[in-house]
């Protein structure tokens, strides 16, 4: 094993709260909170890891935080049922002090989100299969019914994409998330392994998939964005909106396409021409302007283990050793690397207004985790 794999464990756990919740990078002011996506892909590489405690006490901190909240599904139950407007007391946020408190400091930094939401789904699902702790569905029943309850409630409504922009639209990567978690959840179901009286998590997850492939595709692709229903006006994608490579996600892990499905081919046919550098770095979009629009490990790690998924080893290979050699000397791994950026006047920018980039970065340390057992898998396949 690499010495850059027990350098990730090791600032894994480092950056774990005693109660559970996943630090997003314990050096950079601005991700002193614990995200539900970045932490249950966290959880998610420390099952691949055999590090099962670690995983267990993030979903126990998460059943907290549901708890805590729920009466906010109530309160968007009843704005959906009178036609009021959905504020914030009526959605569940996103990102949550490591107490698991809502994290309120900045009201213009946007945190209504869904994908977390289902990604917990997905990883919990994932969790007590590979453990056999299915204990853990009945212990954590209540909180699972409510996020399903307020994924019914929620899907449609647009919200921020996964890297905090566009509160304007639905996202497919979003939604795929949900039908990931959902669906996850709707086999266990379907197993005797989960009993969810008055929820049908299997028949929302069909439905999220057949919005998608009906409003989220232009040309034969995916598009990043869907311009929500407005009166009479169905749901349209968004046809301008250049390719993102969070759309991996569609397939790799939440399986709304298969690797081959021709939509996701032609996706990525995108990606590779317009975010894949020729070093092994990939971009978020073209447009990005974040710290100047750098490359991302975690997009490289998901683009390797695509990669992977097609058969092409050798290029996972290549894209894990530009990840590896990103790492600094005490091992770790950055949000991005800032060469060859997208947009390079908007570097100091960043820098002046929020100091360096975020390093350690736990999700950055968790997908190259996964990256390394998706290569040990592949090996013995």
């Amino acid at each position: 094993m690499s010495s850059l794999y027990h350098c990730s464990i090791n600032t894994i756990k480092n950056g774990q709260a005693n109660t559970g919740a996943y630090i997003a990078s314990p050096s950079f002011p601005n991700y002193q909170y614990c995200w539900l996506r970045d932490g249950s892909f966290i959880a998610h590489s420390m099952d691949l890891a055999n590090e099962y405690a670690s995983a267990e006490d993030f979903f126990r901190w998460v059943d907290r935080v549901i708890l805590r909240y729920s009466h906010k599904i109530v309160a968007l139950e009843k704005c959906i049922r009178d036609g009021l407007p959905v504020g914030r007391e009526a959605i569940l946020h996103t990102r949550f002090t490591l107490d698991g408190f809502e994290g309120t400091i900045d009201d213009t930094w946007g945190n209504f989100q869904v994908d977390g939401y289902g990604t917990w789904l997905w990883a919990l699902a994932y969790h007590v299969r590979k453990t056999g702790h299915y204990g853990m569905l009945d212990e954590l029943k209540e909180s699972i019914e409510m996020t399903v309850r307020y994924l019914e409630l929620a899907w449609q409504l647009p919200n921020y994409d996964c890297w905090e922009e566009h509160p304007e639209y639905l996202h497919p990567y979003s939604l795929a998330s949900l039908y990931g978690g959902l669906n996850a959840i709707a086999l266990l179901e379907a197993e005797g392994r989960l009993v969810l009286p008055h929820l049908e998590p299997r028949k929302l997850a069909a439905k999220i998939k057949e919005f998608v492939l009906s409003y989220g595709t232009t040309e034969g692709r995916l598009v990043k964005h869907i311009l929500p229903s407005n009166g009479d006006q169905p749901p349209m994608p968004l046809i301008e909106s250049a390719v993102d490579s969070s759309l991996l996600g569609m397939s790799i892990p939440f399986r709304l396409l298969d690797p081959l499905d021709p939509l996701m081919v032609e996706t990525v046919k995108e990606i590779d021409r317009d975010l894949v550098h020729e070093d092994g770095g990939v971009y978020r979009y073209r447009a990005d302007v974040y710290y100047g629009g750098g490359q991302w490990i975690l997009l490289s790690a998901w683009k390797a283990i695509y990669n992977l998924r097609l058969g092409k080893r050798d290029l996972a290979i290549k894209m894990m050793t530009w990840i590896e050699d990103q790492a600094d000397a005490q091992g770790n791994l950055p949000e991005q690397v800032s060469r060859n950026l997208l947009a390079p006047t908007q570097y100091e920018v960043w820098l002046e207004k929020w100091g360096p980039i975020a390093s350690p970065l736990l999700w950055s340390h968790a997908m190259y985790l996964i990256l390394y057992h998706e290569l040990q898998e592949s090996q013995t396949t």
